[in-house]
């Protein structure tokens, strides 16, 4: 698969509205659920087992969309499959009072992984770059003091994030970004299943009608994200959502992709420990 067909390139901006939200592929969804998806989980799996042994690295995915585009789907599917121990998940909220008072980075810190594990963001950071957008820039974080000349505040919190993500990959964390790009009706779609069936109720909030009445300013935020955070290092992947199955397979490739680029090995022990092991076996295996 050519995943940098998913990739926005740091060279050339995107336009929103451009983007696929479904893509003909080709490929039923039974042979993505029932083939395609199992053997990536196998990979996943194997490779994050590799990850955790070596204990070298880490890797954080971040997962951003609007409302019902398909991110606890993608947590669900994929990467509840994986070993509990070497995965972390984290739901990105409206900062609370407390987390408002420090440093925008300050409340995800408890998100990021360790080596050897996996870490999601359930949304992340990147809300308060949206949310000011949205909602205005008195909303959530205070916004930072901008020190360079002819660089506005939200552009300064973007070289901020920008930095980070540079810092946590060449820390040994690389950062893995997902856009899930849902239409407005696939949107509409989820959102009145949500509301109609009892079982899901539990997944609808009124504020999902609250931001779906703002749907152009959510895009023009969306937009203007990918555009100034996508980087060599640490690019966005745009996913087409209204194929949801598909959208999941692409996800999971990408988390794969990554995680190959890093060759995680099982340890491998020499010397005295390798004999004091030949020894513990043969003891083991003469009781």
């Amino acid at each position: 698969m050519n995943l940098d067909q998913y990739k926005v390139s740091p060279e050339k901006k995107i336009k929103l509205d451009e983007l696929n939200q479904w893509e003909e592929t080709g490929i039923s969804e039974e042979e993505v659920k029932e083939k395609l998806i199992p053997e990536s989980v196998e990979k996943l799996r194997t490779l994050q087992t590799k990850l955790l042994a070596e204990e070298k690295n880490g890797i954080l995915v971040v997962l951003q969309a609007i409302d019902a585009a398909g991110k606890d789907e993608i947590i669900t599917f994929i990467f509840s499959h994986l070993m509990p121990q070497a995965l972390k998940v984290t739901s990105v909220k409206k900062p609370t009072d407390k987390e408002a008072k420090h440093d925008v980075l300050w409340r995800v810190h408890d998100g990021l992984p360790e080596r050897g594990q996996i870490a999601i963001l359930n949304r992340s950071y990147y809300e308060d770059l949206i949310a000011p957008i949205v909602k205005g820039e008195d909303q959530g974080v205070p916004m930072p003091i901008s020190i360079e000349e002819g660089e506005t505040p939200w552009e300064t919190r973007c070289r901020h994030i920008n930095n980070f993500e540079r810092y946590l990959v060449e820390s040994g964390f690389p950062v893995v970004k997902i856009f899930l790009s849902v239409s407005k009706e696939e949107q509409r779609k989820r959102l009145l299943e949500r509301m109609k069936e009892p079982s899901k109720h539990w997944e609808f909030s009124f504020s999902d009608l609250e931001d779906r009445d703002q749907w152009s300013r959510y895009q023009e935020a969306f937009e203007k994200v990918l555009n100034h955070t996508s980087t060599s290092y640490a690019p966005w992947y745009t996913l087409p959502a209204d194929n949801d199955w598909y959208s999941r397979f692409v996800a999971s490739e990408i988390v794969i992709n990554t995680l190959e680029s890093l060759q995680p090995v099982y340890p491998v022990m020499d010397g005295e420990e390798k004999e004091d092991l030949e020894k513990a076996i043969e003891k083991l295996e003469n009781e």
